[in-house]
Formats: structure tokens, sequence, C-alpha cells
């Protein structure tokens, strides 16, 4: 494999720009984690998996990682076991939103499921781990809706909440009362994100396609993915 004709500079450029607006969200707090002092959602979770659409699943999950450590070792993050544990969630969500396979995108959901339920907590709160059938339900349906903006969304976010809340209940200690004071809020956090996620997609393939117009800039498909469907012009 030629690296030299995979890393072209187009794709390197489109790669810096994406991760420098992970890196931006990553910084800008939405909401607290249950569990974790001084632990956040951030509008990270609003956009992050778009990455994957626009560079495709590989080099989405590339530029997500990449701003991730950034994060982590240069704004120094404390390198606790929550912060490490956190970069992962959302490199699964972008393949998600960025793959059309069926097969991985079912896997890893269920693999979060499984892993939930053979803690001892997670026994009792198993009906918490439903929630991760989702992206599961999503990709086994037909391709025009499996593929559909509003269900990749909801499969992507939930997609990043299981493999999250998979590594969590065997990290930071929980109650099964608390996971069922979580249902409402999860269920809520969950639908704004996979709404965050579908409006900045659309808004984000109109915009590129505007400024690659405007500037009369040609950019291979395989490099940067715009679905016409949602241009200005369209």
């Amino acid at each position: 494999m030629n690296l030299k004709n995979l890393f072209t500079k187009k794709r390197l450029i489109f790669l810096v720009i994406f991760a420098v607006l992970v890196l931006v969200g990553k910084n800008i707090n939405f909401s607290p984690l249950v569990g974790a002092d001084n632990q956040f959602f951030t509008l990270f979770q609003f956009f992050g998996p778009i990455s994957g659409a626009f560079l495709g699943s590989i080099f989405g999950v590339i530029a997500v990682l990449v701003a991730q450590l950034i994060d982590f070792f240069v704004v120094g993050k404390e390198a606790t076991w929550i912060n490490i544990m956190r970069l992962s969630p959302m490199l699964f969500a972008a393949y998600y939103f960025g793959s059309k396979k069926r097969n991985l995108n079912v896997i890893f959901p269920l693999i979060a499921i499984g892993l939930f339920i053979l803690h001892p907590v997670g026994r009792q709160a198993w009906f918490y781990s439903l929630f991760w059938t989702i992206p599961v339900i999503v990709r086994v349906l037909p391709a025009k809706y499996a593929l559909s903006v509003p269900l990749r969304s909801l499969g992507a976010t939930f997609t990043a909440h299981a493999v999250g809340g998979a590594l969590w209940i065997w990290t930071v200690p929980m109650t099964p009362e608390m996971y069922v004071m979580l249902l409402p809020i999860t269920a809520f956090e969950r639908l704004l994100f996979a709404a965050g996620i579908g409006i900045s997609y659309v808004a984000f393939n109109a915009l590129l396609d505007k400024v690659l117009v405007k500037f009369n800039i040609k950019v291979p498909s395989d490099i940067l993915r715009i679905e016409k469907r949602f241009t200005i012009k369209a």
C-alpha cells in the first residue's frame, strides 16, 4: 500500500479541518456525566460522528482519534481511566455513521450488551442495555431506511452510548437504582444528540458544497463525500 497515494494533500487538509472542528467541540461542555465528578458531554456529541460520512468510515475515525489525542495530551487532560475510555465511543459512532457495512455495526452494540450484562450490577439493570438494540435494529432494516440520515444519526449516537456504557459499568461504581433514574435522561439526551448529528450533517453538506463551488475546488468523491441532495442548490 502506497501511503503517499493514500494520504494525499487534499485528504490531509480535510482530515485537519474535521480534526480541528472535533477538537473545538470537545472543549465546549453540554451536560454533566452522572456518576463522575467534573466530567461532561460536550458539543462533540452533536457532530463528531459526521466525519465518518464525509471522509469515509476509516478516515473519519482517524480524524476523530487525532483530535481526541491532541485534546488528551496537549490540552492536558488527566490520565484517568474515565478520560482514557472516553476516547473510544465516538470512534465507533463515526464508523457507524460513515459505513454501509451491516455486520460490524451490528456486532459492536451486541458485544456492549453482553459486557454490560456480565457485570453484577448490569445483570440487575439489564433493561438499560435495551437502548443498544437501537443501532442493531436500524442496521437490519432495508437500506433505504437504515441509511437515512435520521436513523443513521440515531444508530450512531446509541453506538457511542453502547461502547461508553459497557466500559462505564466496569470502571465507575453505579447501582441498579441509578440506571433506573437514567432511563428518561438517556432517552432525552440521545434523541437530542441524534437530532444534532442529523442537522450538522445536512448543514455541513450545504456549507462544504457551497465553498467548493464558490472557489471552484475539485475534490474526488473518495476523499470528500458530499450528499448532493442536501446541498443548497438541490
